[in-house]
Formats: structure tokens, C-alpha cells, sequence
């Protein structure tokens, strides 16, 4: 589920739009009226609008006084709805959005919690000309009816919050998971058409990628050297950067992953590398949110691997102790496994007689996790210190 939340001050033009009122559009919509919120009854677009003006007078600096808000299920999700469950829709995305407080980094609020709930609103279903997907239109008063300005610093990130929230207790798809398949596919694709290439070639590389069916965008310097890419497929795009572990896709990199591809005392590459995959949920492993550098990663981590994190950093001594964690599961699961992909080192079995290039056995592969872990530890510890409870004692 995708949604969109804007604040604007053109508030009249955006209800005609929703209402169905603007003549403007070139293949017109199917309509319907799903609710409104501390409205009267039965008013056109102007007298909604004159309303939400009325309640926002307490405020004259206020430009923006409406928020534009967006919410587009995917249509496999919605297609036995009746307009009591788009109105629950809409009810439960309101609950949600409102919850969302918005922070920086170091924990300080940029965007409080908002009351749209509390605010005069009306909502409309549109079905699409062609197609017939459906998604819900709302608009929003700024002022809410105690008086209160709803914050709109943020409010696109406030409404894919929300929309993120309801989508996984509805058990449905989120926008992020799609992109993240997607990402996946892309990344899969790349690796095999350069898997087949005979020899290294960058024209024969955006050929293969044109043959499974990508729109190839390229960026050249002064000097007509590549310095990136952007595959589009459908409608959505994505950069070198996006796509393949450890930026292995990018222009720069091109060559050197083909290399790597077809070099014959490294061809167990791929199936060493999923050894190091922590992008997918196996039994036995612990899901995790990782932050590093502004960037969050979802990691599912062998529990063993946790057990060494929690014993490394008990938090009933450690201060930091979260922090610590945080740090040697990225390197754990993060760090390692791009370095893993670029630079994957064969393994020995441990048991008599086993080639050089055989993966792991079960129980080799948890010692090796395992000691991997004690180390990523104590890079956690290297790198930001431990600090201790205020009158712990060993």
C-alpha cells in the first residue's frame, strides 16, 4: 500500500478534484462519496471548503490549511470492498497517522503528533478510468476542532509510516517490500546476463539488460567515460547504486564483478555469498533492525549470533549496550556479507577428505558464525567503547 500526504493552500481546487466537481480531467474517474468528519451534511465542495476556512480564521498566518492526502492499496487487496471497509480504511490510516512522531537522529522532535482524526475531513473513492483501481482521496482541515495546528513538517514521511503499519497488520504487501523485491529481481537480472557474457563487454552488458525487457539510461562524463546507470522497468527505476550486494552493479564495478563471475577458481562465488545472506528469513534466526550512517537495514540473524551479542553486552551492566549491539549486527550481517560478495574466500569442511571448494557442513557453518560473531563484538567494542553502568561492579 503506497499513500501520499501533502500540505496545500489551492484547497478549493483539490475539493472539486476529489468531488468530481473539476471538468478538467481528460478521461474522468468513477466517484463515490465514502465519509466525512465534522462536516454538515450534504455540502458541495465550496461550502466544505468555507467551512474548513471557517475553522482555520484562529490561525491568518496559516497558508497551508488543508492536507491532500493519497491512499492506494494494491487492487488484488481491496477488490471485494464495500464503502463500509474503504470508510475502515480510512479510519485505521487516520488512527495510524496520528500516532506518528517525527524525530531526528539525536531523538529531537521535528514534527509532533498530529489529530486528524479531531479535524473536519471528507474522503472519496476514484476507480480509475481504465483500469478500474481504485484509491482514496482526502482532504483535511489544518486546524483541528480544539484549535490545534496539525504539523505538516514531514507529512509524506508521516503518511508512508502509516500506510507501512497498516499494510503489515492487514498482511499485505508494503510499498518498501515491492521496491525490495523488485531491487532483488533487478540485481538477479544484472548478475545473469554478465554470467553469460563470454567476455567482458559494456555494450553487450546494456544489450542483454535491453533483451529482458529494461529501459538502459546512461551518464557519461566530459570525457565520454560511464559514471552510472538507472534500469527502468514499468514505473519504477533504479540506480547502479540501488541494486546487487555491496554496490558490485555500479559503472565502476561492472568489470570487476564480471571478473569475479567468471573466474574459474572463484566459481562457487554465488553459493558462497548466500552463505553470508541474512536478507531473508530462515528458521532459526532472529529479525533485526539495524541502523548505520542514516541508513536502516532488516537483517534475520542466527539466534546463536544474537546469544554471543547479548553475552558480549549484558544490559544490566552496559550502559550502551543497545548501541554495541547495533554496531556488531551491521557488521555481522551488513558489512561482512558485501565484503564476502566481493572478496568470498573458499572453505574447508573441517571433516577428512572433503574438497577445498564444498561449502560448509551445518555444524562447521555455526562455529564459523559463531566465531565471526566474537569478532564483529569486538569491533563494536573498538570502535565505540563500553561504558558502564553507574555502580556496577564485577
Amino acid at each position: 500500500m503506497i499513500a501520499k500526504a501533502k500540505s496545500i493552500s489551492h484547497g478549493i481546487n483539490d475539493l472539486n478534484y476529489i468531488t468530481g466537481v473539476s471538468a478538467n480531467k481528460k478521461h474522468p474517474e468513477r466517484i463515490f462519496h465514502i465519509c466525512d468528519n465534522n462536516l454538515p451534511p450534504g455540502l458541495d465542495p465550496s461550502g466544505i471548503w468555507n467551512s474548513m476556512k471557517l475553522t482555520s480564521m484562529s490561525h491568518p498566518r496559516l497558508t497551508n490549511n488543508l492536507i491532500r492526502i493519497e491512499i492506494s492499496p494494491a487492487p488484488e487487496h481491496t477488490k471485494d470492498f464495500t464503502p463500509e471497509d474503504w470508510k475502515q480504511l480510512w479510519l485505521d490510516f487516520g488512527e495510524e497517522f496520528d500516532k506518528q512522531e517525527i524525530k531526528d537522529k539525536n531523538g529531537r522532535i521535528l514534527s509532533p503528533k498530529t489529530n486528524i482524526k479531531g479535524s473536519k475531513s471528507t474522503v472519496w473513492l476514484h476507480e480509475e478510468s481504465g483500469s478500474g483501481i481504485p484509491h482514496l482521496h482526502a482532504a483535511v482541515c489544518r486546524v483541528d476542532e480544539d484549535g490545534n495546528t496539525n504539523n505538516d513538517r514531514n507529512t509524506h514521511l508521516r503518511a508512508q509510516r502509516a500506510a507501512e503499519r497498516i499494510a503489515r497488520k492487514r498482511g499485505w504487501q508494503t510499498a518498501a517490500n515491492i521496491r525490495e523485491v523488485s531491487k532483488k529481481q533487478v540485481g538477479k537480472d544484472c548478475l545473469d546476463v554478465l554470467r553469460r557474457m563470454d567476455k567482458w563487454s559494456l555494450n553487450d552488458y546494456f544489450d542483454g539488460l535491453r533483451a529482458k525487457g529494461y529501459d538502459v539510461m546512461t551518464r557519461t562524463d566530459e570525457a565520454g567515460i560511464l559514471r552510472g546507470y538507472v534500469l527502468r522497468k514499468g514505473n519504477s527505476k533504479f540506480k547502479a547504486s540501488e541494486i546487487g550486494k555491496g554496490r558490485n552493479l555500479m559503472a565502476s564495478k561492472l568489470e570487476g564483478t564480471w571478473n569475479k563471475l567468471h573466474n574459474t577458481t572463484e566459481q562457487h562465488t554465488r553459493d558462497d555469498y548466500n552463505h553470508y545472506d541474512y536478507t531473508v528469513y530462515r528458521s532459526g534466526t532472529h529479525r533485526t533492525e539495524i541502523e548505520h550512517d542514516g541508513i536502516s537495514y532488516t537483517r534475520f540473524i542466527p539466534e546463536p549470533v544474537m546469544k554471543v551479542f547479548d553475552d558480549s553486552f549484558d544490559y544490566r551492566e552496559t550502559e550502551n549496550w543497545a548501541d554495541l549491539i547495533n554496531e556488531a549486527s551491521y557488521h555481522f550481517a551488513v558489512a561482512m556479507s558485501f565484503m564476502a560478495f566481493l572478496n568470498v574466500q573458499t572453505y574447508t569442511s573441517g571433516g577428512g577428505g572433503s574438497s577445498d571448494n564444498e561449502l560448509p557442513k551445518k555444524r562447521d557453518d555455526l562455529e564459523e558464525e559463531i566465531a565471526r560473531a566474537r569478532r564483529c563484538a569486538e569491533a563494536a567494542r573498538a570502535k565505540i567503547g563500553v561504558v558502564r553502568k553507574r555502580g556496577f561492579r564485577r
